[in-house]
């Protein structure tokens, strides 16, 4: 049984109320598990390409890439499936920041890509992953429990 169900979560899905580009967060995170990230990336097989400052170079080690500070524009793009675009934004070690494409996870196949995601960077880190309205971090909607194993629900549907 899929974690969520789109019926259930439609309106989070709504770039209109949502934003096109949610922000996804794990908090309280370290160099380590930046470099865990990086690491699930290589061993999932998944699409990457790296770039600072809009130029692609070879993915460096968690280290290397957030030592290069707020100055640098450091973006790790990830296509977990095709179609789908992750963009990881190395602002520091202390939070993983990424963006996903409300317009790529239509339907109950988005969802469930959505929360395959969020449920790997989950267990790998043992950490949850919260799903907020685009600039609204006090406000996740969905997001990875590590208790239970599974993303859940954290706000009720909105009506549209």
């Amino acid at each position: 049984m899929p974690d969520l169900l789109w019926d259930d979560v439609k309106s989070f899905f709504a770039p209109d109320l949502m934003g096109s580009l949610p922000d996804v967060c794990v908090l309280d995170t370290s160099v380590e598990d930046w470099q865990a990230v990086l690491d699930l990336v290589r061993s999932q097989g998944w699409s990457c390409e790296y770039s600072e400052d809009g130029v692609a170079v070879r993915l460096p080690r968690a280290a290397e890439m957030l030592a290069r500070g707020e100055g640098a524009d450091a973006l790790l793009r990830v296509w977990p499936v095709p179609g789908f675009l992750v963009i990881f934004r190395a602002y520091e070690a202390g939070s993983i920041d990424f963006d996903v494409d409300l317009r790529e996870l239509q339907g109950q196949d988005g969802v469930d890509v959505l929360c395959r995601l969020l449920r790997a960077i989950g267990r790998r880190l043992g950490k949850p992953v919260l799903l907020n309205p685009e600039s609204d971090p006090l406000h996740p909607v969905l997001g990875f429990d590590v208790e239970a194993d599974r993303v859940v629900l954290l706000a009720g549907p909105q009506v549209m």
